[in-house]
């Protein structure tokens, strides 16, 4: 079976488990991980024996989402640019990122094979948007959905919108609050809601009944719901949605985003996520629902 340095691939029961591996970040996407998913996606594509494929995360998370980790450049105010970058710059800079990450999400939708997202801890910001572009998603138990990165001028993903719908979209959207796996099947992210322990099991279970449908059928039929969304629109959403994006991203206020780069300062990444969304808790749904038991 290949090998990738993020990713985790293991064929089974007539399909392949691909497990993002990078459980010290709560499996944050980095430029390798995108690149790890996307030859490994490519990899059981070609392979006539995998019929379907399930992608989870190792660890507490499906994806945290988007790696902000690092040690980005000192921000100069009132603009909100990185030291040194011009407006045009950090625009086309974030417009650049928008398209990249939106292929890599249409290579997902438009695969020949379905994928199943078995969602098992959390799954945030552009790991959510993974998870919700997968043609089947299902969660366990302790799975929790949101969008946390909008609480810090960023952008949602239009994939809320085609799975949740317009409202409950906003709802979410707006706001980047957490979503615990019974509201998840409430409001449509998901299929259905597995236990924790069975949840690859259940999955699997799927894919072997896919496995029992010829692989033409399986594929034509996949194509209708794809490609048909695809007719109607999705993909010049998707496109607005990069293109917008870059300007979320570049709309940062001083009064909405610089105490948060102080508190980074500070208190590191603790300090900066506590600043985030302290003032949002408790969350409706999930783990921080409810104050923590001492």
């Amino acid at each position: 079976m290949p090998e990738f340095e993020t990713v985790l691939y293991e064929k089974q029961r007539g399909g392949v488990l691909i497990t993002l591996n990078r459980p010290e970040t709560l499996n944050a996407i980095s430029r390798e991980l995108e690149h790890d998913l996307a030859s490994a996606l490519t990899e059981a594509e070609a392979d006539p024996e995998i019929r379907a494929i399930v992608i989870t995360g190792a660890g507490r998370a499906f994806s945290s989402g988007y790696d902000i980790g690092g040690d980005p450049k000192p921000t100069v105010w009132p603009y909100g640019l990185p030291e040194g970058t011009s407006a045009a710059e950090f625009l086309d800079d974030w417009r650049t990122r928008g398209s990249d990450e939106n292929k890599r999400l249409l290579q997902i939708w438009e695969l020949t094979k379905p994928v199943i997202a078995a969602v098992n801890g959390w799954c945030m910001g552009g790991g959510s948007w993974y998870a919700l572009t997968c043609h089947m998603t299902y969660a366990s138990d302790k799975a929790v959905f949101s969008q946390p990165e909008i609480r810090m001028i960023s952008n949602t993903s239009f994939f809320w919108t085609l799975n949740a719908g317009y409202k409950h979209a906003l709802r979410y959207g707006l706001t980047g609050d957490h979503i615990d796996a019974q509201e998840a099947l409430r409001i449509g992210l998901v299929n259905n809601v597995i236990p924790d322990e069975e949840l690859i099991d259940h999955c699997f279970g799927i894919v072997e009944r896919i496995a029992l449908v010829s692989p033409e059928t399986v594929k034509i039929n996949l194509h209708v719901a794809t490609m048909g969304l695809e007719m109607m629109g999705l993909r010049n959403a998707l496109t607005l949605n990069t293109e917008l994006g870059a300007l979320a991203q570049t709309s940062q206020r001083e009064d909405f985003r610089k105490y948060l780069n102080d508190a980074q300062e500070t208190g590191g990444m603790r300090g900066f996520l506590q600043t985030r969304d302290g003032p949002f808790q408790p969350e409706p749904f999930g783990p921080r629902s409810k104050p923590r038991e001492e």
